[in-house]
């Protein structure tokens, strides 16, 4: 399996039936499986991934672009060929995330989420580096960044000498209070 997760607004849904094209394979979304079993718990919906697991296995061939946040919970190292992990600057992504109507909560959540590379993190101790690649989604080309994954996948590169690290942006309070403030300011890239 192919991986591609991120962060909610980082490009998964634009990105992966874009590489599943190019590779020729199927595009499988892990939040459509999800959607069937998902129980809700409070104002939340909750997803057993050891459900959601048989069911991506029952769903889709052995080789497939499997996408979603959840990917990192539900695909075993043995299966994955790479995993790509989807990053956007947090001021950009916390532009996004408003425009599609987020409460100021999770946009907060999700922006602090990248911000220390949460998703990144985990997939690296999941998968190991040398499976991982990481993708700037935050210019929204997604056709280019869907390539240069395909690219990364038929070329095996070595893994990165270092990770993104955005934090490096935010070196003041001033910053990091402004990023992590409700008020959406427009995104300077």
């Amino acid at each position: 399996m192919i991986g591609i997760t991120g962060t909610p607004g980082t490009g998964k849904k634009t990105i992966a039936p874009r590489v599943a094209a190019i590779l020729g394979v199927p595009a499988v979304s892990l939040g459509t499986i999800a959607a069937g079993i998902a129980e809700p718990r409070g104002t939340e919906l909750e997803v057993d991934t050891k459900v959601l697991r048989k069911k991506l296995l029952a769903a889709s061939p052995r080789r497939a672009v499997v996408y979603g946040h959840l990917v990192p919970s539900v695909v075993r190292k043995s299966e994955a060929e790479m995993v790509a992990v989807l990053r956007c600057e947090p001021r950009a992504l916390k532009a996004r995330l408003s425009r599609r109507g987020y409460p100021p909560d999770k946009v907060r959540e999700n922006v602090e989420a990248e911000l220390i590379g949460v998703v990144l993190d985990e997939c690296v101790s999941r998968f190991g580096r040398e499976k991982v690649r990481e993708y700037d989604t935050t210019r929204g080309n997604g056709l280019a960044v869907a390539r240069s994954l395909a690219e990364d996948l038929r070329s095996k590169p070595s893994p990165p000498a270092s990770w993104i690290d955005w934090t490096l942006d935010y070196d003041s309070p001033t910053k990091l209070t402004s990023l992590l403030s409700e008020r959406v300011a427009p995104a300077s890239t």
